[in-house]
């Protein structure tokens, strides 16, 4: 494993272990609060699992995967159980040699393995801010991650953001904290 590999190998594992202390920490009657317009905690934890599973399908070279979309079917009345196996089958595929060295085959075309990880822990450090807000968690991130979150999405952001991936930008000071600056990049108000 070469060291790029390795570094954006270890942001995913903290990104994943950030969510996983968050989804343990979520109380039976926060399941249904509200998180993003048309989600609820249940849906974003959902979302989070078929991110995980999508990833582990696109490195084994299924691009389409058999994820299921429904919230149900994908939390199987465990969301804990269900995000800690999506996520450690996904860690295990992104850590096996090479795993990284091609590009992925996904539904909107081939992608750089390395960018999509990138991609997708940046979208776990975002989603780890939604869930932390909408259960009355911690919302302060690991500085790290915030930084290349922040970093992998002014990569990819255009003068609409980051159009499908998440809402549209909102204004930040160019000096605000990074977290505020990952926030507003990503539609976000700290």
């Amino acid at each position: 494993m070469d060291a790029e590999h390795a570094r954006l190998l270890g942001l995913f594992q903290r990104a994943q272990a950030q969510v996983t202390d968050l989804v343990d920490a979520v109380e039976r009657e926060q399941w249904d609060a509200g998180v993003l317009p048309g989600w609820d905690v249940a849906d974003l934890v959902a979302h989070l699992v078929a991110g995980q599973r999508g990833l582990t399908a696109a490195l084994a070279g299924d691009p389409t995967g058999s994820v299921p979309e429904d919230t149900e079917e994908l939390l199987a009345g465990d969301p804990l159980g269900s995000w800690e196996d999506a996520a450690d089958t996904a860690l295990t595929a992104v850590a096996q040699p090479g795993a990284l060295a091609g590009p992925l085959e996904l539904p909107a075309g081939p992608v750089p393995a390395a960018d999509h990880l990138a991609a997708l822990t940046t979208e776990l450090t975002v989603h780890a801010w939604d869930l932390a807000r909408a259960t009355g968690g911690d919302t302060r991130l690991d500085g790290e991650l915030v930084a290349a979150g922040l970093a992998d999405a002014q990569r990819r952001a255009g003068p609409d953001g980051l159009p499908g991936a998440y809402a549209p930008p909102v204004d930040a000071a160019a000096d605000a904290d990074p977290l505020v600056r990952l926030l507003a990049v990503t539609g976000r108000r700290a």
